[in-house]
Order: structure tokens, then sequence, then C-alpha cells
């Protein structure tokens, strides 16, 4: 058996960020190779990984970042809120954010590389380290258009944000404040749609169904309009631009866009763990 050197232990521990005894350990299994033992150590991730599939991953980080005119909201969910907190943690997190800013909407970010990286590599190397199922979860990409604010937010528990794009004539900076506390309102009061148009229609199908069921005894001739509008309220209420605004109820949240200077909301995005 190869002697294990505290310099290389030391090493190892540098490249893979795991402790003094885990380093040592794989050194002394892999004979002192220290990429066989950076490999052991990625198995132990992955064997973790694969222990824990069934583990409920309801903690975790929303990010938010922007470079240039893109602006990402990523999510990394894990099973404690400690682990959550863990610095470990939060620097995979940010190099999440990292990778969503040079990926696509709506690629899958395990693939991206940064640093050299996989970021699947990186969440391998991150479970060997806490012990805890560690996934990403869902994430959005928003870019700034000429005669468009980007707003974004993130509460302060780090587990629900949102982001908004507002057309206008002439970005402001009352604009860009305004945006920013739309998306305050989206991480809370949670809209299904931006409006009418673009309502999920299975959702109003199920709906209108429910309330045919409920209606049922009542007289034929007035069941559709009773259901009708129940099915008008709850996408009225549900709607982004018709709620009311959590900063100022006496305006809708499409009028406080107007107000601020904007023309209309052209997309917006929420992402939550838990």
């Amino acid at each position: 058996m190869a002697e294990i050197n505290a310099s290389d232990v030391m090493k190892l521990r540098k490249m893979s960020g795991q402790g003094m005894m885990d380093c040592k350990k794989a050194l002394a299994e892999t004979n002192g190779d220290l990429d066989e033992a950076m490999t052991l150590l990625r198995k132990k991730g992955l064997a973790t990984m694969a222990k824990r599939a069934d583990r409920s991953a309801s903690e975790g980080k929303v990010t938010v970042k922007s470079s240039g005119k893109d602006t990402v909201l990523t999510s990394l969910c894990c099973e404690t809120d400690f682990v959550a907190k863990n610095d470990d943690f939060k620097e995979v997190a940010d190099k999440v954010a990292d990778a969503a800013l040079q990926a696509a909407p709506g690629s899958k970010l395990a693939e991206q590389e940064i640093e050299g990286k996989k970021v699947s590599e990186l969440i391998t190397e991150l479970v060997s380290k806490t012990g805890e199922k560690t996934e990403i979860g869902d994430w959005a990409k928003m870019s700034e258009e000429e005669n468009t604010v980007v707003g974004s937010y993130v509460h302060f528990n780090n587990k629900m944000g949102a982001l908004v794009k507002i057309v206008c004539e002439n970005p402001s900076e009352k604009l860009q404040k305004l945006a920013d506390e739309v998306c305050m309102h989206i991480a809370a009061v949670k809209p299904m749609a931006l409006n009418k148009e673009s309502f999920d229609q299975e959702v109003i199908e199920k709906e209108r169904e429910i309330a045919k069921e409920q209606m049922k005894d009542k007289p034929a001739q007035i069941i559709e309009k009773i259901v009708e509008g129940k099915i008008n309220k709850m996408i009225s209420e549900n709607c982004l631009v018709n709620q009311k605004f959590v900063k100022n109820e006496e305006m809708t949240v499409e009028e406080a866009v107007k107000d601020a200077g904007g023309s209309k909301i052209a997309a917006f995005e929420r992402v939550a763990i838990g």
C-alpha cells in the first residue's frame, strides 16, 4: 500500500471539498492516486443520491442573478433547511445560476458546464459532502429587449421568487421599482396566468365541471349562467393583470403598471421550493 502523506490529503481536500478523514480514506483505497481518489469520492456522492432518491427535497435556495440584459431565477433543492444554509450548498446554488445565464430557456441545467465541470458533477460532489438528496428545481430566464424592463424578487426565506417583463415607451427608475414590486406580488399571490387569454383551458374546463356538479340541483335554465359567473370570477381572481396590487389594493396590477409608465406586462415567471 502506498504511503499517504499529508500534502496529498490536503491537495485532495482542496480538489473535492471533502473532510480530511474522507480524503485520507479515499487515498488509502486508491493507493494514493489523486484522480482515482477524486473519482471514488464522486461515486460516493452518486451512491448517496441513489440511496436517497425517494426522499423529499422540499428545502433549498432560490437564486436570482443578472448579467448584461439577462436575468435568471433558479432553484436548488435539498432535504433540510440546515443544508440549505450551508456555505457549500450556497456556492453550488450560485454556480447553478451562472450556468442558467449561459443556457437557453428550458434547457437542462444539469448538462451545462461551468468552470470546466458539468452542473451534475458539482451536485454529485455536493451530495458526497452533505449526504442529502440534492436536485435542480424549476428555473426561468428573461432578457431585456428594447423598451422593456425586467423586474426580479426573491423572498427573504430564499424559497420563492419571481421575474416579470414590462413593455414601456421609456424605461425609468420608477418603472424598474414597480417591476420589482410586481415580482413581490407574484411571489406572494401566485397568479395562475397573465390574463384571460393565456389561462389554461384544461383548468377552466375542470372548474366548469365542478361548478356544474355543485349546481346540479338548481333549475336547468339558471345553471349555465351561475356556472359561467363562477368561472369568470375564478379567472379574474387568478389573472395577474386583474389582481389587486399588494402594494396598493386600490389598483389592479395592470393599473399600477400603467401608472408607473408601463404599457403592459409581457410575461412573468414564479419559482418556488416546497
